[in-house]
């Protein structure tokens, strides 16, 4: 059995990170288990994220806009400047790909096999692998059932159109102008990397995924009748479903095993957005590892942050809230540097409570007392 100071289980966006921070430092013999390849690996995806100057991971970037453009249910359309915040995209091919260079140059053992369980005292049964501290990045469910659990779902194409139909200087962000489900919301994005490409994404937070060929007509619909983008090729397609809940995610689950990543709760509840907060927390561990800290993964989100979530959750899946008046209001309503780092769980008290004062007091009075006549 080999041993190590940490083994890494997962390559994903947290797992690569936590160990490139660990290899880099030289501080613990780190051990990285992946999967073979084969469909226990998880298909080409895209990340996105708010950054405000460079990053960590300058060279996986393959777009990012510092403008974005929100349509409302009504088609009305507004612009605007993000800085000093930029709108990042990162492929999870590129991410890899430079993840390896950076692995390549440090001690690092990379081990390929499928994980059975992971025992309590860090042993990785399947891959004949054990660690003084365990980090599991590999998605996993909560600790118990939230209140409410949506699912963010979604399918998008790269398209190439036969003339030009996008500006590649503004990501199109939110766009309302789908119709609307029952008890949750639809927008479609539009990540433009040229005149003539782009990822378009029809999403939907509601309470199931859609069969295929739903996710098919609302793409059809949306970009021959509202975007009316013309005539074009679809080079790739990808799809997936985020959790939208507000069931407690464990960082620690043994003595030595924790969950790092979306498995440890950073993905934010309310929007989905998981890579920026899976970096923070490597970076976390990594620190706590150097200084010889316990190194249990912080919170990605403050607990006011969670609170927050769970009730615009609720308020979406009762129907109470209309999400795409909300979302789209949100932008015109607040400074747009509010509303990003709201985005990215990052705001104050007093700049928290400015937003949700854009939500309909009625309906949020409405989410509270049928909360409480709940439980």
């Amino acid at each position: 059995m080999l041993h190590a100071d940490v083994v890494v289980v997962g390559a994903g966006a947290a797992g690569l990170a936590l160990a490139c921070r660990l290899g880099e430092q030289g501080s613990a013999d780190v051990v990285l288990v992946e999967a073979p390849p084969g469909p226990a690996r998880p298909p080409e995806r895209t990340w996105c994220s708010w950054q405000s100057g460079p990053g960590d991971w300058e060279d996986a970037v393959h777009r990012r806009w510092d403008r974005v453009q929100v349509h409302a249910p009504s088609g009305r359309e507004r612009t605007y400047d993000l800085a000093p915040f930029a709108y990042t995209m990162v492929r999870s091919g590129d991410y890899e790909r430079v993840a390896a260079a950076r692995l390549s140059r440090t001690g690092v053992v990379r081990v390929e096999a499928l994980v059975d369980r992971i025992t309590g005292d860090g042993v990785v049964e399947g891959a004949d692998v054990a660690g003084r501290w365990v980090f599991d990045t590999r998605p996993a469910p909560p600790a118990r059932p939230g209140r409410v659990a949506l699912l963010q779902h979604f399918r998008g194409w790269t398209v190439r159109t036969a003339q030009d139909a996008f500006d590649p200087a503004v990501a199109g962000l939110m766009d309302f102008r789908p119709p609307q489900p029952p008890g949750g919301v639809a927008f479609g994005y539009v990540l433009p990397t040229s005149p003539r490409e782009a990822l378009v994404e029809y999403t939907e937070f509601s309470r199931s995924v859609l069969e295929d060929e739903q996710y098919e007509s609302a793409l059809v619909d949306w970009t021959s009748q509202v975007l009316r983008l013309g005539p074009f090729e679809v080079l790739a397609v990808e799809q997936g479903a985020i959790p939208m809940t507000d069931a407690p995610f464990p960082r620690r689950v043994g003595e030595r095993v924790f969950r790092l990543g979306a498995a440890g709760g950073a993905t934010r509840p309310s929007t989905g957005y998981t890579f920026a907060a899976a970096q923070r927390q490597a970076r976390a561990v990594a620190d706590a590892l150097r200084e010889g800290r316990d190194p249990e993964p912080p919170p990605a989100y403050s607990a006011r942050h969670l609170r927050m979530d769970g009730l615009l959750l609720r308020a979406l899946d009762g129907g109470f809230l209309d999400g795409a008046d909300f979302f789209a209001g949100l932008f015109e309503r607040q400074p747009t540097e509010r509303v990003l780092r709201f985005l990215d769980g990052s705001t104050t008290l007093r700049e928290d409570l400015a937003v949700m004062a854009s939500a309909p007091r009625a309906a949020m009075l409405r989410t509270v007392l049928a909360g409480a006549l709940d439980r």
